[in-house]
């Protein structure tokens, strides 16, 4: 990257679709140097009013379950429709390096080279739910770039997946036939937030397990309250490497998306996501700021070590702590 920063050659670059200023852009939004968070601010304050004009579609599952396979074929079928489009894919870090191996790019080979495809792999540096901390502000760079259709890909299926459901117009979950007790598998919470089920892998030996599945994941779901988009989640079922189903998969999104436009939910729940973004940025700015603090550092060792001792409460040392602020 260049020593000197032009917000206009950042800018310009970004909106005349230049993948490489979208992926250096991408790259200050999740840089941890202050300087570089500040000229990301800079870029997306400028590109923000070129935002919002695209589909957002969440995608979650088991380990196992082969979202890179179906990223890949419903992908390919999205760009058939029309569309350009960009793949977030939120890879695992790791607790002890911190590292992340970053291989979903590896694993599209034939979306990776299209030239109406960007596939943006970024560490989950540890973000609840596995989704990295500036992936609002990627999807902003990617549709002031021209991409339409953004898909935001997670690392697996846990309590705090919400985070991707509160970024995304469409929640979609993919499940594996044959695993075991199908409902045992998954949490509730999970499935209530699903706006569409996906049986993958449904061929061969697996295809009767796997419509078996469809039918108990979409008796489950039944038994569900209604949703405040008076949408009915559907469970399908597809082969992302004989592309058998994926056309249908796409179609069921595009019903729940001319759905909620109809009725005005899809507004008003980008209104609500809008809202959460404010309060999440929020959150963590005073988080970060406070452990920055050199006075609160300082206090926390004070407490660290008097916890050590057995001599303080951990309740009442942080009530005392928040005393002195």
């Amino acid at each position: 990257m260049k020593n000197t920063f032009n917000i206009t050659e950042f800018t310009d670059g970004i909106l005349s679709s230049n993948i490489s200023y979208v992926s250096k852009a991408i790259t200050l939004v999740e840089s941890t140097k202050h300087e570089h968070q500040e000229q990301a601010q800079q870029i997306i304050n400028a590109i923000i009013q070129h935002s919002g004009k695209s589909f957002r579609l969440g995608i979650t599952g088991v380990p196992g379950v082969g979202k890179s396979t179906f990223i890949e074929s419903f992908g390919l079928e999205v760009i058939e429709r029309g569309h350009k489009l960009a793949v977030l894919a939120i890879d695992p870090s790791s607790q002890l390096s911190k590292g992340s191996i970053l291989g979903d790019k590896t694993r599209m080979e034939q979306l990776s080279i299209h030239p109406k495809a960007f596939i943006r792999p970024s560490p989950s540096s540890g973000s609840l739910g596995g989704v990295a901390r500036k992936t609002k502000e990627s999807i902003i760079i990617c549709e002031a770039a021209g991409y339409d259709y953004i898909l935001v890909e997670t690392v697996g299926v846990g309590q705090s997946e919400t985070a991707v459901h509160q970024l995304t117009d469409f929640f979609l979950l993919l499940m594996l036939a044959g695993a075991g007790d199908e409902l045992q598998g998954i949490k509730r919470g999970i499935m209530e937030m699903a706006d569409g089920m996906v049986i993958t892998k449904a061929d061969g030996t697996n295809l009767d397990k796997a419509k078996m599945a469809r039918g108990e994941y979409a008796n489950a779901l039944h038994l569900f309250p209604p949703t405040e988009s008076n949408w009915i989640p559907e469970v399908l079922t597809c082969s992302s490497t004989e592309n058998r189903g994926i056309k249908e998969v796409y179609d069921m999104i595009d019903k729940y998306k001319r759905h909620t436009i109809a009725n005005g939910f899809f507004e008003s729940k980008r209104d609500h996501q809008s809202t959460q973004w404010l309060h999440q940025t929020i959150h963590d700015m005073l988080i970060d700021r406070f452990y920055a603090d050199p006075n609160m550092k300082a206090e926390i060792q004070k407490i660290e070590n008097r916890l050590k001792q057995n001599a303080v409460n951990p309740y009442q040392a942080v009530m005392d702590l928040f005393k002195k602020i």
